[in-house]
């Protein structure tokens, strides 16, 4: 006994193109992505999708003020200053009144006023007492040079007629003889001078003239 089997040609011929175009079109699906273009056609159908990143500025809001504190200070009181002096009932009473009745001391006499200062213009040699000879004090070397000349020398003298201070008040030109001259006001005695007619202190000047012997 026989088997017959009855195939359609046209449904075979369908599904084979059904195939063939299945795998054309991952063909070209698959080139398409590989060069590019389908990527061009899906941007050119939708519009490309931008995304943003904002960051978002948070300001730092100031702290809160601290909480005030009301301190409130007890009043201050000062207690009254008691002064509590307390006077000996035995005290003499006495004692105060002579204090008070007691006169002020005098009052001290002025000091007296100071002496009146002699001054001379002209000092004077006591020729009584005076035993200095101006020849002693020539200097040699003068003398030897022919040397002459006229110093006078300051003095200040005491009431005893002695020279206390001695000094060139005008030279002669030769030191020599301003020092001889100061040596021998030094030695000399004077007149002091007199105030109500009593001897003092005092200064004057003194000329002293050195000059060579006239039989030399």
């Amino acid at each position: 006994m026989g088997v017959y089997t009855h195939s359609d040609g046209n449904w075979l011929t369908r599904r084979g193109s059904f195939l063939v175009a299945l795998i054309l079109f991952h063909i070209l699906l698959f080139l398409g992505l590989k060069s590019g273009f389908a990527v061009r056609i899906l941007e050119s159908i939708t519009p490309p999708i931008i995304a943003e990143v904002i960051q978002e500025v948070v300001e730092d809001e100031p702290p809160p003020p601290p909480p005030q504190v009301k301190i409130e200070m007890p009043p201050v009181t000062v207690p009254p200053v008691v002064i509590d002096i307390q006077m000996p009932s035995d005290a003499p009473t006495t004692a105060l009144s002579n204090v008070t009745d007691r006169p002020p001391p005098p009052t001290p006499p002025p000091p007296p006023p100071p002496p009146r200062e002699a001054v001379l213009t002209r000092m004077q040699l006591d020729a009584r007492r005076n035993t200095a000879d101006l020849a002693e004090f020539y200097p040699q070397a003068s003398m030897a040079n022919e040397e002459e000349g006229v110093v006078r020398i300051r003095i200040c003298v005491g009431a005893n007629g002695r020279a206390k201070e001695a000094t060139v008040d005008a030279t002669s030109g030769f030191p020599r003889l301003d020092e001889g001259g100061v040596k021998f006001a030094r030695a000399a005695r004077f007149v002091p001078p007199t105030v109500d007619g009593k001897a003092v202190d005092g200064c004057g000047v003194l000329p002293v003239r050195f000059q060579m012997p006239k039989d030399r």
